[in-house]
């Protein structure tokens, strides 16, 4: 059989990991995911690719919303 695969632990609910690795961590998923969605968009007909642009704008917003957040994080460990 295949091997089975185990989550990374930052995934599981763990109080270990702190708000500002989670929210770094969070920031980089957004910005991949809006790049994969872009590269994606590129392959598809007009109409669809209108959608898949659209949904990368609200990617785009949540990536700068949890930066902003990551600074207050980080200006309050200051």
């Amino acid at each position: 059989m295949g091997s089975v695969n185990e989550p990374a632990p930052m995934y599981l609910a763990n109080p270990v990991y702190n708000t500002e690795s989670l929210l770094a961590n969070a920031c980089e998923s957004l910005g991949s995911t809006s790049e994969m969605l872009n590269t994606f968009a590129a392959t598809l007909d007009p109409a669809h690719r209108k959608t898949s642009l659209g949904i990368a704008q609200i990617l785009m917003l949540s990536e700068l919303a949890v930066n902003q957040a990551l600074d207050h994080v980080e200006l309050n460990d200051e």
